[in-house]
């Protein structure tokens, strides 16, 4: 279980998040949505470790994030940012192999059940600097697979995606939740989050304005009066 209570960021004078609490048990998928600026990639980095708030704390199965070392952090939590690319034409296995560092091995089978449920099994020698994005979008998703962590927190992974890959992505993250492990992806897609999601946590202006499931936050007095747009029953969402 991964765990933020009254988290208060602030940046450049400007309050992004304001008194922020969430809860995500291992088995959940939970959607982080909201508009631009809404904060949610800051709390996503909050809950990873990898920033520091001013105020509140995170606690991994009770006990604060901030007194784990590095890399048994990194081993329990693993994170993938938004836009991730590579800086070196790495191969698709050896951007897999690098989720297995915070365990110090190589381990083949780890790796190799990450390359082929992302579908890249069959490209693992290709050179990620010549796939299209979507392709390097899945190889840098096999490497979050690869460290088999505890809790997944993902900004954005269906950025460079087709319809299709999105929604594969979803149904694999659905999955991993379903292994028992805490799944927290920040989406802008709110047919898949309310398709795949068990909650969605709605950002509005730093703060929490819904925590529930997706058919009480896809509502016009909900999320439609955060995205200033009418929802309806909701949008469209086309079958898997």
């Amino acid at each position: 279980m991964i765990a933020a209570e009254d988290i208060i960021v602030r940046l450049d004078r400007r309050t992004v998040l304001d008194g922020v609490s969430l809860t995500v048990r291992g088995g959940e998928l939970v959607a982080l949505v909201g508009p631009n600026g809404a904060g949610k990639s800051t709390l996503l980095r909050v809950l990873a470790g990898l920033a520091r708030p001013d105020r509140g704390q995170v606690t991994l199965d009770g006990a604060p994030l901030a007194a784990l070392a590095p890399r048994v952090r990194a081993r329990r939590i693993a994170w993938l940012e938004q836009g991730a690319r590579a800086a070196w034409g790495m191969t698709v296995r050896e951007i897999a192999v690098l989720g297995r560092l915070p365990h110090s091995d190589a381990a083949e089978a780890p790796v190799a059940t990450a390359l082929a449920a992302v579908g890249l099994d069959a490209m693992a020698g290709r050179r990620i600097d010549r796939l299209s994005g979507g392709e390097a979008r899945r190889a840098m998703l096999a490497r979050v697979l690869a460290t088999v962590p505890e809790a997944m927190l993902l900004d954005e992974p269906c950025a460079d995606l087709d319809p299709a890959q999105g929604f594969a992505v979803l149904r694999l993250l659905r999955a991993e939740a379903g292994k028992g492990r805490a799944v927290i992806v920040v989406l802008h897609d709110l047919a898949l989050a309310a398709r795949y999601a068990d909650r969605m946590v709605l950002l509005d202006a730093g703060r929490v304005a819904a925590d529930a499931p997706p058919e009480a936050v896809m509502d016009d007095a909900v999320a439609g009066r955060v995205f200033g747009v009418r929802i309806g029953a909701g949008p469209t969402v086309l079958p898997a």
